[in-house]
């Protein structure tokens, strides 16, 4: 497909691309200069009702068509050479699972897209497993202090949770980097994704392995509740599920990019993930080019769907069930005041989703409580969060799910920022100060 051609379909998704705005008195999370909620996600060629938006394998619609294969990891060989023809394989990584297909291929990429129901403007992450294959994607010289500080990174934090972005090589795809001119590059660390992209034999590009906007998956079965009705192949393992994705949040994103004819640049924290833009910075210090850039973090910035954006992970709605979900804030779950009768009914319907016992004492007015972590461990809460709130929305009767709000500050860890970003976002950015 030539570049003209690329072009213009870019611009047609982007025309239908659908973007529902509710308007709901509350205070956002985000910065942002629209009102923070879609009714619906936005589809590229229609769009589906909430409420049969997303099935499970045991409700799955009848009607629909199972196309979805599960494979096992004795098929990586074939799975590698499915992806080479062009088709989709979802698989297993250290973060969620992926939906993969060549990196290269013009064709394979838009069946990404379409799987999804994905808006062009939100970009695919590259996996590769050589350091080597990214400089490739990248359009940085090696002894420029922009290739120095691709190597340092990459050498710090690669294998791992840590996704790159810089400008991309003529020969990338503009439909991967959502027409922005940058690529996004990491190498995941996680044993069977590894042994994929090296069966492929091409770099992999692999956003979540789910519906767009729903929550992200860490199992097989997520894929499958999601992905069932699309010529997709799954990865089943057999290892346990705090094995498969045992960080469980998707990576840190930073976006590179140097000032012209310059030797200083700026290096921006994007999506957070397991690495913080303080270990970012540790690493320039080490290399001893921290005075060539500026480590700065956007990562409360959230955009409307039709803004194409060079990282994944930015809209205001996403990893959102499909129930209402809301922040409770701190000062209402710290007010220690017992809940009204009106409260008590609207928790009668209510799941609650804690984090460190703060929502802890409502447990027995609501329809259903899990907490992430009572201890407040990072680790801990976001290897399971994504598994519970696909857990909560398909709770009988339930009609909303509600988090405590998370505080944030200099000394809260990546992954406690990690977990209140994906809660956020799952919230749709409103936080309530009432039950009711």
């Amino acid at each position: 497909m030539s570049a003209g051609n690329q072009n213009l379909l870019f611009r047609l998704m982007l025309y239908i691309t659908l973007s529902h705005l509710r308007r709901i008195p509350s205070c956002t999370a985000f910065q942002t200069s629209f009102q923070p909620t879609r009714q619906s996600v936005s589809r590229l060629f229609a769009s589906a009702s909430e409420g049969t938006r997303f099935t499970t394998m045991t409700t799955a619609n009848k009607s629909e068509k199972v196309k979805a294969k599960l494979v096992s990891v004795d098929s990586l060989e074939e799975c590698g050479e499915r992806l080479r023809q062009g088709g989709l394989v979802a698989f297993p990584t250290e973060t969620v699972y992926g939906l993969g297909c060549n990196a290269l291929d013009q064709d394979a990429i838009m069946k990404v897209f379409k799987a999804k129901e994905r808006p062009l403007t939100d970009p695919l992450i590259t996996h590769v497993t050589k350091h080597s294959d990214a400089y490739e994607l990248w359009n940085a010289e090696e002894s420029s202090i922009e290739g120095k500080a691709l190597r340092q990174l990459c050498d710090k934090f690669w294998p791992g949770p840590f996704t790159l972005v810089a400008k991309a090589a003529p020969h990338v795809p503009q439909t991967l980097m959502a027409n922005t001119g940058f690529v996004a590059c990491r190498a995941p660390q996680h044993p069977i994704s590894i042994a994929l992209i090296d069966a492929a034999k091409v770099p992999i590009a692999a956003p979540s392995a789910n519906k767009f906007g729903h929550v992200s998956p860490t199992r097989a079965s997520h894929v499958w509740d999601d992905l069932h009705a699309e010529d997709v192949w799954i990865i089943d393992t057999t290892e346990s599920d705090s094995e498969v994705c045992a960080v469980g949040v998707e990576s840190s994103v930073v976006k590179m990019e140097l000032s012209e004819n310059s030797e200083k640049g700026t290096i921006t924290l994007l999506r957070q993930g397991a690495v913080s833009a303080s270990a970012i910075q540790g690493c320039l210090e080490e290399a001893g080019i921290a005075d060539n850039f500026d480590v700065i973090s956007r990562t409360k910035k959230a955009v409307d769907e039709t803004v194409a954006e060079v990282a994944p992970g930015q809209n205001i709605r996403h990893y959102s069930p499909n129930i209402v979900s809301r922040i409770i804030s701190q000062s209402c779950y710290t007010s220690n005041k017992d809940p009204t009768h009106e409260e008590v009914e609207v928790l009668s319907k209510t799941v609650l989703i804690d984090f460190g016992g703060k929502l802890s004492s409502w447990e027995k007015h609501a329809i259903a409580y899990r907490d992430l972590s009572k201890s407040e461990n990072s680790a801990e809460a976001t290897k399971s969060v994504f598994d519970i709130l696909r857990w909560a929305e398909q709770v009988d009767d339930a009609t909303q799910i509600l988090f405590p709000e998370i505080p944030d500050g200099p000394s809260v860890d990546a992954l406690t920022l990690a977990l209140k970003d994906r809660l956020t976002r799952a919230a749709s950015g409103v936080v309530i100060s009432r039950i009711n």
